[in-house]
């Protein structure tokens, strides 16, 4: 059986001369994730082609994080690896608190309100700035962009991949 991997950053693009590349984090874990002796796997975004790298040092620098991985010691030696994502194995995955999601949790689960009516389901998160937004794609109408406050999230089940709200007014 093959193991699931999980986004945690994309390398964007080299930084300096000395093999550092710039990553962009997609977890809330960038801390651990790119702490020094961290093992992950470098994937390619379209042919799976993999490899297993080692981060030996890593810096946040302007919501980026610029790392260093063990073995590359030379610009021409990263920059074959732009566009690249950075994933984990499942069985690497943080354990939550009660009320927190991973993204892959959320991402497609279906919509519902408090009155039982479906309006679609969650196809991206965006992290604006003091919370969540969850974007849901209703047929025939343009996207809800769902703001993750108390007041309109009242439960999200996600074994059965659902979600209910209460829609505030002007939301949609």
């Amino acid at each position: 059986m093959s193991k699931k991997y999980y986004n945690v950053g994309k390398l964007v693009n080299t930084h300096g001369l000395r093999g550092e590349v710039k990553i962009l984090p997609q977890t809330d874990f960038a801390d651990s994730r790119f702490a020094p002796g961290s093992k992950l796997s470098l994937q390619h975004p379209d042919n799976g082609q993999s490899l297993v790298v080692e981060v030996v040092s890593a810096k946040e620098h302007k919501g980026m994080y610029i790392v260093k991985l063990k073995g590359y010691n030379d610009i021409n030696e990263v920059e074959k690896y732009k566009g690249w994502v950075l994933k984990i194995a499942e069985d690497e995955l943080e354990d939550l608190e009660d009320g927190e999601y991973y993204y892959h949790e959320i991402i497609g689960c279906k919509v519902v309100t408090e009155d039982g009516e479906e309006l679609g389901n969650i196809s991206d998160i965006l992290r604006p700035g003091a919370n969540d937004v969850w974007v849901v794609d209703m047929p025939k109408k343009k996207q809800l962009l769902l703001p993750i406050i108390d007041e309109v999230l009242l439960k999200v089940d996600v074994a059965n991949k659902t979600v209910t709200v209460r829609l505030l007014e002007g939301l949609i």
